[in-house]
């Protein structure tokens, strides 16, 4: 006879993945308004043409200039 899995151990499960995918799409949010934000700046800030593309490049990683000069104000 084969054991069935009880019905709290499914919804443990089912609790579990819920609380991840909500976690997931937060921060994608915050990256998302991140990103926005940068682009603004980056692109407000251009003087030219090639200048614009790197802001857009720039924005694209900018969680990195922020880790990056945290950890420097920080003396790290």
């Amino acid at each position: 006879m084969k054991k069935r899995k009880s019905k709290n151990f499914k919804n443990k499960l089912l609790k579990k993945k819920i609380t991840c995918s909500r976690h997931e799409s937060c921060s994608g949010a915050i990256y998302g308004l991140g990103f926005i934000g940068s682009l603004i700046y980056y692109l407000s800030t251009a003087t030219g043409f090639w200048m614009g593309v790197f802001g857009v490049l720039k924005a694209m990683v900018w969680p990195a200039f922020l880790i990056y000069d945290l950890l420097k104000f920080l003396g790290a």
